[in-house]
């Protein structure tokens, strides 16, 4: 059965608001180690790029956006960094709902930006191998997928999860 919020704020879990907090941290840490990887491969990948030999026959806009990559990686990278420098500042001043809540915000963003790292890496793979109009096709198509698999997908599976919850919750009163 999934964990669903009632309207009292309890989760239906025998847990302080302190061990909510932990264990809402321990899981935010442990997807952030998950997007990680992905922003590390893909940030190899780029870096890995100028030493090859057809590098230097890209043109202005390939060379412009794989910089724009690489920015990205390197800002997503940072991103993923972020929650632990936080968590520095943040260690022992009893503040861990601001910890969990602004981790939340930072892991949304990085979702961001792998987003956009995936479609313009895709889109500059595209470009190089199979022609501009197929790299653009490609980068704009993958972008199209990340914001239906990153935005729509939970925002749907989370009303579905409301309404399955709201006779559940009509019951108990």
């Amino acid at each position: 059965m999934s964990e669903v919020e009632d309207y009292t704020g309890r989760t239906g879990r025998n847990e302080t608001r302190e061990e909510q907090l932990d264990r809402n941290w321990a899981e935010l840490l442990q997807e952030m180690r998950v997007l990680q990887m992905g922003v590390q491969i893909l940030a190899g990948f780029l870096l890995t790029l100028p030493f090859q030999e057809r590098f230097e026959d890209l043109d202005e806009f390939q060379v412009n956006l794989y910089l724009t990559n690489v920015v990205i990686a390197a800002l997503t990278t940072a991103l993923i960094l972020l929650p632990v420098s936080v968590h520095r500042r943040l260690f022992r001043k009893r503040l861990k709902e601001t910890l969990v809540s602004s981790g939340d915000t930072i892991a949304k963003l990085t979702l961001a930006g792998i987003a956009l790292l995936s479609a313009g890496t895709a889109a500059l793979v595209f470009d190089v191998t199979a022609g501009r109009s197929a790299g653009i096709t490609a980068g704009g198509a993958l972008m199209a997928v990340m914001v239906i698999f990153l935005v729509f997908v939970p925002i749907h599976l989370n009303r579905r999860a409301a309404a399955e919850a709201a006779p559940a919750n009509l019951k108990q009163k």
